[in-house]
């Protein structure tokens, strides 16, 4: 403070504040003052030493980010933004759902009158949770259409195996996110919808206690109540998106390690070039990739302001249903739309192979066809690297990225999306 009034009487108080504003600028984005900025901005040249390099390598913000890109991946193809918008719209929900929490209470007594109260009372209330409601089906969509993308294209081979395993835990920790807080309205669809879902905890194999147990555990009663509900709070808003957050860190870390993949056609058959970037083919975060990412992120927010706004209930728009009812159950309990596969999986029936004995279907389906597909999916890099060495003309287990060496690989990808397309449709009402 001494030092800044010594500046208020040397410089004068507003001449000072501007120095002292522009000395703050710089050292939270390390190395850029306001100058500077602006600059990139307007896509003047840098000055020398260039210091829109300089918070790449000492800055926390924007360490996780790459200093620059190889033009190759700065266009559409073949990113298709959809690991920026991922990232956008978990920052889209942590900022909505603040607003919500605001006027939340995780009581069965008041938390419908409290989902009530925000449409009704609440300024934009029912705006912001339409926005919230629906950016969290979009974010399950994006994320799941980045994973996909990775695969087709061959961008989770060698050396970005982990880079996928932890796309694959913020897949999961996304549908997990998005589930926990389809209890909160405390209405009938939620509250039955999420009954029993948990009740598929009560047919683990084993002694009936362990099901009995997991299933008290979660639902914090023997039916869902005050623990049950706060337990999915508390899951929702407070472990689910620190984790969220932790793997996202890890994940940014891990593109920065490797670099982003070329597209297939550019990337030599068994190496990793997306590194080696020439200085002819470099484009620079700042300012070229922070104005197309501040772009996108203007197109995605139109895009959800307008789905909130415009397009019907239950698509764009939040409905609610009746209060929560645990002595009346609904003709038609439907899970949320991104496991409606799960629900169409258990319709179907199972016996045990060459006899006639029936199987307990939430027992094939929760502890057998679930986790079987989850370890495959976690563990395809690792399992197609070891494949890959012995030597096979079928189009699977294949070092090359190039389209034409994995026809195996992309028709797998293909059927894979059709049996879930099926499966969802088998588990609408």
């Amino acid at each position: 403070m001494a030092a800044f009034i010594d500046e208020v009487k040397e410089l004068g108080f507003k001449q000072a504040t501007i120095a002292k504003l522009d000395e703050t600028v710089e050292r939270f984005t390390a190395g850029m003052n306001i100058n500077d900025i602006r600059s990139a901005l307007r896509g003047d040249a840098p000055r020398r030493p260039n210091p829109r390099l300089r918070p790449h390598a000492d800055g926390f913000w924007f360490h996780i980010r790459p200093s620059f890109y190889h033009a190759e991946v700065t266009h559409i193809y073949p990113t298709f933004r959809l690991g920026w918008l991922s990232t956008f719209m978990a920052i889209w929900e942590t900022i909505t759902g603040i607003f919500l929490m605001v006027f939340y209470t995780p009581e069965p007594d008041t938390a419908y009158s409290d989902m009530w109260n925000i449409m009704s009372n609440v300024p934009l209330g029912q705006l912001v949770r339409n926005l919230h409601r629906f950016g969290a089906e979009m974010m399950v969509l994006v994320v799941a259409l980045h994973m996909f993308r990775t695969y087709m294209t061959g961008s989770y081979k060698k050396p970005r195996q982990f880079t996928w395993v932890t796309g694959m835990v913020l897949l999961c920790l996304t549908l997990v996110l998005s589930f926990s807080g389809y209890l909160l309205p405390w209405d009938q669809l939620a509250y039955w919808a999420v009954t029993v879902a948990v009740s598929a905890a009560e047919s683990s194999p084993g002694p009936e206690a362990i099901g009995k147990n997991i299933n008290l555990l979660i639902r914090g009663a023997p039916s869902i109540g005050a623990g049950g509900l706060l337990r999915f709070y508390l899951l929702h808003v407070l472990a689910l998106p620190l984790l969220l957050g932790i793997f996202t860190f890890v994940h940014y870390y891990k593109v920065v390690l490797h670099g982003h993949s070329l597209p297939p056609g550019r990337e030599a058959i068994g190496e990793d070039t997306a590194k080696r970037v020439p200085k002819s083919e470099r484009v620079y975060f700042t300012p070229d990739i922070v104005t197309n990412e501040i772009m996108w992120a203007a197109l995605a927010t139109l895009f959800l302001v307008g789905g909130a706004m415009f397009l019907p209930v239950g698509v764009g728009s939040a409905k609610i249903e009746t209060h929560a009812n645990p002595l009346v159950t609904p003709l038609h309990v439907v899970a949320p739309w991104y496991l409606s596969w799960s629900q169409g999986w258990l319709k179907l029936k199972f016996h045990i192979p060459f006899t006639d004995i029936p199987l307990d279907s939430k027992v094939v389906v929760s502890f057998t066809m679930i986790p079987i597909l989850a370890i495959l999916f976690f563990l395809w890099p690792y399992i197609e690297e070891t494949f890959a060495k012995v030597r096979n003309r079928s189009g699977f287990f294949v070092i090359s990225r190039r389209y034409a060496d994995r026809r195996g690989e992309l028709s797998l990808g293909l059927f894979f999306v059709a049996f879930m397309l099926v499966s969802n449709w088998m588990g609408s009402p």
